[in-house]
Parts: structure tokens; C-alpha cells; sequence
């Protein structure tokens, strides 16, 4: 299969009606972009598994149905094994192994980007362009806000990185920056 944004986008736009899950998943492109240039991967294959994968969430939101029902989609319509692997990586419940550097970073992207986005929507700016590491990992010490976000995914999540966790939060946020206009903030 040839890879296509364009596809992938309209695929997602099939499935996905929520302009906040939307933005979510485009704001995990951004990021899984930034790490294959900064690990010399393949961009188009790191972006798109980024931007698929929670595609099928909005239907199929349960651990039953979640990521599976998508992966069949993907499966079905000849995206590689990597991608499928990576989305059935990034949900700790199915237990699958996270075997590759793609699969990790998806990981450790995902919370991550749903975490910054909510710091940055109770700035006063409701912005990136301001945003810096301390006040994301202060929120990251409050349990009580955005509780429903993985405190432990995201310290994993860098662990298997192998990245310090301060560097990475820098570095979801300057990827998130340079989309920062088509998420609103």
C-alpha cells in the first residue's frame, strides 16, 4: 500500500465527527512527525500511525471494541503491519509488546499530547506559544486535573524512550507548536 495523508485524513474524517478527538489525533501526527526526523524514520509511516490511531475511538470507545474494530478497517484496506502493530501497542489493556521505536513513541505521545493540550486550555492565553515544560509537569503533580490522563503511561512512555521526561514534554510541545493554529491554541 501507498501511504497518503490525504487518505488517512478522509478515512478519519469518516469515522470521527468530535473536532476535540480530531485535534487529539492531529496533535500525535505532530509529534510522532517530529521524533522520525529526529530518529530518522520513516515521517509519512510515523505520521500516519499517529494520526489513525484512535481513529475508531468516537464508535468504538471500549477495551472490547478499541483499537480492534479500527485495526480490521486498516487491515482490510492493506496498511502495513507496523502501523497496526504500533495502535494495538498503544493500548496497554491488549497487552501487546512494544517492540519497535515506533510503537514506543506512539506510546509515549499519545497521553502526553491530550495532557499539554489541557494544560494549555486553562492558561490564560489558551495557548502553546507560552506554554513551557514547568507548568506542565506542576499539572502533572495534581491529581485531580485532567484526571482521567495516565500519569504512569506518560513517565513510562519516556522511560521506554529512553528520553528524560523534561526533554520530552519540550519536545511534544514544540511539535504541537507547529500546528498550534489547526488545534486552536
Amino acid at each position: 500500500m501507498d501511504l497518503n495523508r490525504s487518505d488517512a485524513f478522509e478515512l478519519l474524517r469518516t469515522h470521527t465527527q468530535n473536532e476535540n478527538l480530531v485535534k487529539h489525533m492531529l496533535a500525535v501526527e505532530a509529534a510522532l512527525r517530529a521524533y522520525a526526523l529526529k530518529f530518522e524514520e520513516d515521517e509519512t509511516l510515523w505520521g500516519i500511525t499517529g494520526l489513525l490511531h484512535d481513529f475508531d475511538y468516537e464508535k468504538h470507545p471500549t477495551p472490547d471494541e478499541h483499537p480492534e474494530v479500527g485495526i480490521e478497517i486498516l487491515e482490510g484496506l492493506g496498511y502495513p503491519e507496523a502501523l497496526l502493530h504500533a495502535i494495538r501497542a498503544h493500548a496497554p489493556y491488549l497487552g501487546v509488546p512494544r517492540d519497535s521505536l515506533l510503537d514506543r513513541t506512539l506510546f509515549a505521545c499519545d497521553e502526553l499530547a491530550g495532557f499539554i493540550v489541557a494544560v494549555a486550555l486553562m492558561r490564560p492565553s489558551k495557548s502553546l506559544t507560552d506554554l513551557n515544560v514547568s507548568s506542565v509537569t506542576k499539572k502533572l503533580k495534581q491529581a485531580g486535573f485532567a484526571r482521567a490522563v495516565s500519569r504512569d503511561d506518560i513517565r513510562v512512555g519516556a522511560e521506554e524512550l529512553g528520553i528524560d521526561l523534561n526533554d520530552h514534554i519540550a519536545f511534544v510541545i514544540e511539535a504541537m507548536r507547529g500546528i498550534s493554529d489547526g488545534l486552536g491554541l
